[in-house]
């Protein structure tokens, strides 16, 4: 606990922890499920009261011409340069991650036509299947299935062996939302260029997490959520990527009035507007657009190499600290051992971890369940400290031990 606490003293980054809404006495011992739901900076707060009272309470509709439209751009643009690494003019904001995949997915294989098939990972999150399977079902084409290592990701042997010369669109996660697993971007988007095959990555739990570096990997499409590491608030828009260069061909398949050319010349035709704005459809969402502003403002104040620094050392202290306390216990960490290769969660395994989690939960330790055994523990570097995270791990020591910690009953709030 000790080197916890001066890991705490010494950390950059301990400050922002003062920059977000927490409760004076919530009975947690520690909140390890940001990379489910990231908490609230206190500029949202303000942010979102500055609307109410100035720009939609006193500037009403002509706040649209006052900043509002340029919003899903500016924002994207700052998100791009902040943790993307994307260069101005291909990132925006808009709809849900479910809404900005399909989109994306269906622009690509526009871009593909003759090609049948869309290469997958079997262990994609959910939402990514079912919109892989839809629009399979929907266009008549195939999916082609990769069965990767759960307690890992999608390799390039994997997914050469997968490839064909019918393939159209991969689509990966580049950290898996169950194990962590960091892909190799680069490399995988070769093998698909190499194909003729465009890639669509889900950036979920990479975003405000890891360095992303889409120019520079030759990334063709990103989708990705704002909610979890960027902490722009439940059911915050997603975002999408679309490469410069394929901006001038690719089409998406919900033509809204606000991803046409002139919105307000009110025409009958539809013109796709220059550029990524060609993937809003609706009305973007102003609350929760400001959500993200903010939460992108605070992630380019951190430095996305400082964040990825500290998520790298909170990994690497639940990893040693299972394999000294938990792992005697029956757990297996389900996460890859090089921290370099984790993203920003180690997820812990035991056949139990459905009822143990919620016993986690109960005793002030907030974490989440994924089927069909793992107990992710997630660690945001900006509002997740050292000895919080140790004090975490002791509890579970304690709870996966069967009893009670050596200083007494496991209880919320319990400190040692």
């Amino acid at each position: 606990m000790d080197d916890a606490r001066r890991l705490d003293e010494k950390d950059p980054l301990a400050p922002f922890r003062d920059r977000f809404i927490t409760p004076a006495d919530d009975g947690l011992i520690a909140y390890l499920d940001g990379n489910s739901l990231g908490r609230p900076p206190k500029a949202t707060q303000e942010r979102l009261n500055s609307l109410l009272t100035q720009e939609w309470g006193t500037r009403l509709i002509r706040s649209w011409s006052e900043g509002w439209m340029e919003l899903p751009e500016r924002v994207g643009d700052a998100l791009g340069e902040a943790a993307l690494g994307a260069s101005p003019g291909q990132v925006v904001i808009a709809d849900s991650t479910s809404v900005c995949l399909y989109k994306l997915l269906r622009g690509a294989l526009a871009l593909r036509p003759g090609r049948t098939e869309i290469v997958t990972d079997r262990r994609n999150f959910p939402t990514d299947s079912y919109i892989v399977q839809g629009i399979a079902d929907e266009l008549g084409l195939t999916v082609r299935w990769i069965d990767s290592d759960p307690d890992a990701g999608v390799t390039a042997e994997e997914l050469a062996a997968a490839l064909t010369a019918n393939t159209a669109v991969v689509t990966l996660s580049h950290v898996a939302y169950r194990s962590a697993w960091i892909a190799d971007m680069a490399a995988l988007t070769a093998l698909a260029h190499e194909h003729g095959a465009l890639i669509v990555w889900d950036l979920c739990h990479s975003a405000g997490s890891i360095p992303v570096h889409l120019d520079a990997t030759g990334a063709d499409l990103a989708v990705g959520c704002t909610y979890k590491f960027l902490n722009a608030g439940p059911g915050a828009p997603a975002f999408a990527y679309v490469r410069t260069a394929h901006q001038e061909t690719f089409r998406q398949p919900v033509w809204g009035w606000m991803g046409e050319a002139a919105p307000f010349a009110m025409g009958h035709g539809y013109r796709p507007a220059p550029g990524a704005r060609r993937v809003l459809s609706g009305t973007p969402p102003i609350t929760g657009m400001i959500g993200v502003e903010e939460g992108v403002a605070l992630t380019a104040e951190a430095g996305i190499d400082r964040i990825r620094a500290k998520g790298m050392a909170l990994t690497e202290m639940v990893a040693e600290l299972a394999d000294d306390w938990l792992v005697p216990h029956g757990v297996r960490i389900a996460s890859p051992r090089d921290p370099g290769r984790r993203g920003g969660h180690v997820t812990l395994a035991r056949a139990d971890a459905a009822e143990l989690s919620q016993r986690l939960i109960a005793a002030g330790v907030v974490v989440d369940f994924r089927p069909p055994d793992g107990i992710r523990v997630g660690l945001s570097p900006l509002t997740t400290g050292f000895a919080e995270t140790w004090r975490a791990m002791d509890v579970t020591r304690a709870l996966a031990a069967g009893g009670a910690s050596g200083d007494g009953p496991v209880r919320a709030g319990a400190t040692r």
